[in-house]
């Protein structure tokens, strides 16, 4: 029977079964190192002490490893501090959350402050990150909690509001009003997760825009750019989705460097608003922009005190909410951003992020998987003798676009592919791997080598990059296909997640995938993607397929596992000596 490596999990199908009733939706999110904000909070407010996370200590450990490390001279005078402790009446947010209260301190994180910035401009996401029954009056107990996107789960994290300051001034992220701390502590939030302060150094602003809302973005190099952009930037930002922009620095030494404009390259914005207004006898398309740094803005036409702005009316004015103050934020023509900008990022929102039901919906499906050295790492096409070995995931193409300009029958879709965990990996030297896609037109359950020595790929990505996550849209015919995710040197292990989405007015009957897997699931067994891995390992033949006697064997193998572990079985765990394991 053909049972794919990787490709289409059992437990996959488990772990939709367990979002169905809650685990890690939104409504019920997995407590991240098994921490509860209310029974932990509760427990201070009885001994009447201030929390302290164990888990996340306030310590060198947690600022970094090897530039905020122990050897570094950069946290030699940093001392850990409690907002009390900085200022007199510190509050979690003064006056509604909003873009000022993001400045960027000493570390190389504009990408997560650029993605916060364009958080605060919908209240309901924002909130939904930064939840709002957190004060320093009522109830303190030195204990806050926020909730991110982790790899298709949602996440709570608990830490204390102990914060890195030097001189009594915050290191890192930090209000522009001096007693407002919930930036700083979701800065923290985002570091405990990732495992320290420095992994958060150096990153794209879509990673954590996805990581705040679990939306899938689009990439788009300004010189690559559609026609339309302005056009779709401006129903983007209808729809609730988030933007950033930047401009690449080709000379690494040169990375956040002011140009003579007050640009900065190698440095991540906010794109804000996107609006058009009437100059003189014309009208002009303007963006409006935001330096995450809190300072350093365009001093070109449309700046803020630049003499486009005598020919607006005062109502004008404030409809586009104009300021002459150096905040980070301004404006600027199109034409101009498209002129100075490289790349512009948009991360569009699934359904359970937006709230108007007439809003265009991403239908979004998710898939998990491993590459596994000798199994299923294959690499890519460049390595035919592996690539085939790689995980295959099944996509069915079934409604065609009702808004086609072309008269051509094709569905449109987005394709993403995420590694996961590298950045928390980066102290143990782990890099981001190489990784891509392609996809094929197929009719058959398993592809084997053959197929893909002589059949070309339908599509596939425009190249393979070491980022945490490859997308890109596409059209195709209605159909049956394949999409195979890779490193692109074989032999590179690690986990993925794929993702499918499209925009549809329905999410029903628009996906359909189909996991082959060994009917182990239904035997009562409920395994991890590891275990998978070895059973494939040692039970299928060189072609990846697993016969009926080889499947009975491995159940019955199962069944003797499982039934020895029950019967040493006390808390979940067992010891045996080295007779037990002999037997």
């Amino acid at each position: 029977m053909p049972y794919t490596p990787s490709g289409f999990f059992c437990d996959r199908l488990i772990r939709e079964r367990e979002r169905r009733d809650g685990e890690g939706s939104l409504s019920k999110p997995l407590r991240f190192s098994g921490q509860d904000f209310t029974t932990l909070k509760q427990e201070c407010l009885t001994k009447k002490c201030l929390f302290e996370d164990d888990t996340f200590p306030a310590s060198v450990e947690s600022l970094g490893y090897k530039e905020l490390g122990h050897k570094s001279n950069k946290v030699k005078n940093i001392v850990w501090r409690r907002p009390k402790e900085i200022c007199e009446n510190p509050q979690f947010i003064v006056g509604g959350a909003s873009r000022t209260d993001i400045c960027q301190g000493d570390l190389g994180d504009c990408w997560l402050l650029a993605a916060i910035a364009c958080l605060t401009l919908n209240e309901k996401l924002l909130y939904r990150v930064v939840p709002q029954d957190q004060s320093y009056s009522e109830g303190y107990g030195g204990i806050f909690h926020f909730q991110f996107w982790r790899y298709g789960d949602w996440v709570d994290v608990v830490i204390d509001d102990r914060i890195p300051t030097f001189n009594n001034q915050l290191v890192f992220t930090k209000s522009a009003e001096r007693n407002e701390f919930w930036s700083a502590l979701l800065e923290k939030a985002y570091a405990k997760l990732h495992g320290s302060y420095e992994a958060l150094k150096g990153g794209n602003t879509t990673e954590a825009m996805e990581d705040f809302t679990g939306g899938v973005t689009e990439f788009y190099e300004m010189k690559e750019a559609p026609k339309e952009l302005y056009k779709i930037m401006k129903k983007a930002l209808e729809r609730g989705s988030m933007m950033g922009c930047s401009i690449d620095s080709l000379v690494p030494a040169r990375f956040e460097t002011r140009t003579v404009t007050g640009l900065v390259k190698g440095h991540a914005y906010s794109v804000t608003a996107v609006e058009e207004s009437q100059h003189k006898a014309s009208k002009v398309r303007l963006v409006r922009l935001r330096n995450p740094w809190g300072q350093v803005e365009w001093n070109g036409p449309w700046s803020d005190n630049s003499k486009e702005w005598v020919s607006l009316s005062k109502g004008e004015k404030d409809q586009l909410q104009h300021q002459s103050a150096e905040d980070g934020e301004f404006w600027m023509s199109f034409e101009d951003f498209k002129k100075n900008y490289t790349k512009i990022e948009i991360c569009n929102l699934t359904p359970d992020a937006l709230e108007d039901d007439k809003i265009h919906k991403w239908t979004v499906s998710v898939n998990e998987g491993r590459w596994v050295r000798g199994c299923s790492a294959g690499g890519c096409r460049n390595y035919p003798d592996t690539f085939w070995t790689n995980p295959q995931f099944r996509l069915c193409l079934l409604e065609e676009d009702d808004d086609s300009e072309d008269n051509e029958v094709a569905c449109s879709f987005v394709v993403s592919l995420m590694q996961k965990n590298r950045r928390k990996e980066r102290k143990l030297g782990a890099n981001l791997f190489t990784i891509g896609f392609a996809i094929y037109e197929v009719s058959l359950s398993h592809m084997q080598k053959d197929f893909f020595l002589f059949n070309s790929s339908k599509a596939r990505c425009k190249s393979y990059i070491n980022l945490r996550e490859v997308t890109q849209r596409f059209r195709l015919s209605p159909g049956e296909y394949v999409i195979i995710p890779s490193t692109y040197e074989p032999h590179q292990e690690g986990e993925f997640i794929l993702r499918r989405a499209g925009w549809w007015w329905s999410a029903e009957g628009i996906w359909e995938y189909t996991y082959y897997c060994v009917l182990v699931s239904r035997s009562g067994f409920r395994l991890n993607n590891q275990l998978y891995d070895i059973i494939t390992m040692r039970y299928a033949n060189e072609g990846m397929n697993i016969d009926f006697d080889s499947f009975i064997s491995c159940l019955v193998r199962l069944e003797a596992m499982f039934r020895a572990f029950q019967a040493f079985d006390q808390d979940g765990t067992i010891r045996l000596s080295v007779l037990e394991v002999s037997c």
